[in-house]
């Protein structure tokens, strides 16, 4: 049997941490920056660690190793 392929897409958008926790991007970033407050900004420049449920998830689906 052949070796399972990591989701492409999801190679690009999660990372996984030391501690197996799945890491991804903040979300509504792409525009219209100017008319969000600074608070959102600067608390989105991180990044955030998806709940537990959410990050098995996406470990088991797409990004496999």
């Amino acid at each position: 049997m052949s070796k399972l392929k990591t989701h492409s897409g999801s190679k690009k958008r999660f990372r996984l941490t030391a501690s197996g926790k799945v890491k991804a991007g903040a979300t509504g970033k792409r525009h219209g920056m100017r008319k969000r407050p600074q608070k959102m900004k600067r608390e989105s420049r991180q990044g955030l660690i998806l709940f537990k449920a959410d990050g098995e998830n996406i470990r088991q689906h797409f990004l496999r190793q």
